[in-house]
């Protein structure tokens, strides 16, 4: 190739690439009261194409259904948030222990950059390393790659505030979870800002969460989603 078409090829693409590049700074504050879908998008990650998804008195309610592989979720259009502190309110419900369904609050670039908030009554094993009481719930909070952790704290039903924070560390992301305001786990990732992700709310019938199908219909409610941009 002589130089004269190289030139041409690379100038041609410096446009797209400086408006991939723009395109990926995210907004510094975004708030989502659920008054109705905007900027949001539902899909079935399973064979049923029924969203089960309702927006109702300032709240997203999704559910799955009693013995199905139900995956419903709703995610951000926008595939910009990067560095910042991810906000849900996000109500529990009471599962029965054993039973196969999650609510999650988290966020996703691809299946090997995500990280989650993942909330079920556990398996009996998880039950018992963790000492749960009858009505305690089991709240995992994991980075699916670089590196794998994932790390199981008890909860109670009902409403809580779960945050995703990331901060930028020497080029990497360091990310904290909290769960009512208190710092639950920390971890380093090996990758950074180069990887933006969408903003979830899901509930799903998830296999690793429990010994058996659902036994029950299981609603989420999320009425507040926040990100707020770290400089």
């Amino acid at each position: 190739m002589n130089i004269y078409k190289l030139l041409l090829i690379l100038s041609a693409s410096l446009p797209l690439a400086f408006a991939q590049q723009a395109s990926c700074n995210p907004p510094k504050n975004k708030v989502w009261n659920f008054n109705n879908l905007e900027g949001w998008r539902l899909y079935s990650q399973d064979k049923n194409p029924d969203s089960q998804t309702s927006i109702s008195n300032g709240c997203l309610k999704i559910f799955t259904k009693a013995g199905s592989s139900d995956r419903k979720k709703a995610q951000t259009i926008e595939k910009v948030y990067t560095t910042g502190r991810y906000k849900w309110r996000t109500f529990i419900p009471k599962m029965e222990p054993g039973d196969r369904a999650s609510v999650g609050s988290w966020i996703y670039c691809d299946d090997q950059h995500e990280i989650d908030f993942e909330v079920g009554a556990g398996k009996k094993q998880d039950r018992d390393r963790l000492k749960a009481k009858p009505g305690d719930m089991v709240a995992w909070m994991t980075t699916q790659a670089h590196p794998f952790s994932s790390v199981p704290v008890l909860i109670k039903p009902g409403w809580h505030t779960f945050e995703i924070d990331l901060t930028e560390v020497d080029g990497k992301y360091k990310v904290q979870w909290f769960i009512d305001g208190k710092l639950k786990h920390t971890v380093m990732q090996t990758f950074g800002p180069e990887y933006a992700f969408h903003i979830y709310c899901s509930v799903e019938n998830l296999g690793f969460i429990g010994d058996h199908p659902s036994t029950r219909d299981y609603a989420g409610l999320f009425d507040r989603v926040e990100y707020t941009w770290h400089k």
